[in-house]
C-alpha cells in the first residue's frame, strides 16, 4: 500500500501527537504478540520490526511472543503429515511436537529476532524451556456436547506458572522474544497456543499493554462490523451464537483474562495494516477492538 506524501507540518502534527503516549508508555511493559500476516507479509513483517525497535528506543519494554501456524503446517505438509485442530488448538502428537519445536525453537524464532536486529534492536530469541520460564501440564479441553467428557489433544500444555526472572534480566537491554513452548515437570515439551502464552506472560510482569496481532480487523459482530470495546458478556454472547469461533476462542479467552488480572489495556488489532502497533500505542487511531474486564 503506498501512502500519499505528507508535508512537513502534517509529519510534525503526527510527532507532536505521539509525545503524551511516549511519556504515558515509557518504561512501561508492551507484550506483543505477532503473527498472522504481519509474519508472512515481506513488507509487514517490515513495519512490524521498525515499530518494535521505535517503541524500544523511546523507552518502551517490549516483549514480542510470536505464533507460527502456517510454516509449521508448510513443514508438516512435506513430511507427509496433515494438521488438525479442536477450538482453534492444534492437536499434537510426539511427531508433531518434534516439528513445532523445530520451526518455532528454531526457524521462526531466529527469523523473528533477526528481523528486528536488522531494523536496528538489539533482540535475543528463547522458548520457554529456557530459564524454566513457561511452566506446564497437559491441557484437555472440555468436550461441549458432553460435559463429561475431556478432549485430549496430546502434548499440548496448559501453562502452570510463568517465571519472570530471565524475561526482567533480559528487558534492561533487549527486546526478549519468545516461541510458544513450555516444559512439564518430568521435564516433556509442550506446545502451548501463543495467544495464552501472550497473556500470561503479560499478566505475570503486569504490563501496561497486551497487543493481539490478528488477521481480523478486530472482534466483528454477527454481521461482520467491528466492534471497538468489549465486555466479558458480550464476549458470551458472540460466542454463545456461534459469532466467535476457531483461532480467535483461544486469542479472545487470553486476552480477557488478562484484563481481569491486571493488564491496564488488551488490544485484539488488525495486523495487516501497516504500522498497526505505532498506530495503537502511539496515536489516537486505535486499529482494532479494546478487551475490558467488565
Amino acid at each position: 500500500m503506498t501512502q500519499n506524501p505528507s508535508s512537513p507540518v502534517q509529519v510534525a502534527a503526527i510527532l507532536a501527537e505521539a509525545l503524551p503516549y511516549i511519556k504515558r508508555f515509557h518504561s512501561k511493559t508492551i507484550v506483543v504478540k505477532y503473527g498472522g500476516n504481519a509474519m508472512t507479509d515481506e513488507h509487514l513483517k517490515q513495519c512490524f520490526a521498525r515499530d518494535v525497535v521505535l517503541l524500544r528506543l523511546v523507552g518502551m519494554k517490549v516483549v514480542v511472543v510470536h505464533g507460527g501456524g502456517p510454516q509449521i503446517e508448510n513443514m508438516l505438509t512435506r513430511v507427509g503429515k496433515k494438521g488438525e485442530f479442536i477450538q482453534g488448538m492444534r492437536v499434537t502428537d510426539s511427531e508433531t511436537m518434534e516439528i513445532v519445536e523445530m520451526v518455532l525453537g528454531g526457524q521462526v524464532n531466529k527469523d523473528v529476532v533477526n528481523l528486528i536486529n536488522q531494523a536496528g534492536g538489539c533482540a535475543v530469541g528463547l522458548t520457554g524451556k529456557d530459564g524454566n520460564t513457561i511452566l506446564a501440564k497437559k491441557l484437555l479441553l472440555p468436550n461441549k456436547d458432553k460435559p463429561e467428557e475431556m478432549f485430549d489433544i496430546g502434548l499440548v500444555g496448559d501453562i502452570t506458572h510463568v517465571n519472570p526472572a530471565l524475561i526482567s534480566h533480559l528487558q534492561s537491554g533487549f527486546i526478549p522474544v519468545i516461541a510458544p513452548i513450555g516444559v512439564g515437570e518430568e521435564g516433556e515439551t509442550y506446545n502451548i497456543n501463543a495467544d495464552v502464552v501472550a497473556g500470561k506472560i503479560a499478566e505475570t510482569l503486569q504490563a501496561e499493554k497486551l497487543v493481539l496481532l490478528t488477521n481480523t480487523a478486530g472482534v466483528l459482530d454477527k454481521n461482520g462490523k467491528l466492534v471497538t470495546n468489549v465486555t466479558p458478556a458480550q464476549i458470551d454472547a458472540l460466542v454463545a451464537d456461534g459469532t466467535l469461533y476457531g483461532g480467535m476462542l483461544p486469542k479472545i479467552s487470553s486476552a480477557l483474562e488478562a484484563a481481569q488480572n491486571g493488564v491496564k489495556q488488551v488490544h485484539i488489532i488488525d495486523g495487516r495494516v501497516e504500522h498497526a502497533l505505532l498506530l495503537e500505542i502511539l496515536t489516537n487511531h486505535g486499529v482494532g477492538t479494546m478487551i475490558r474486564s467488565a
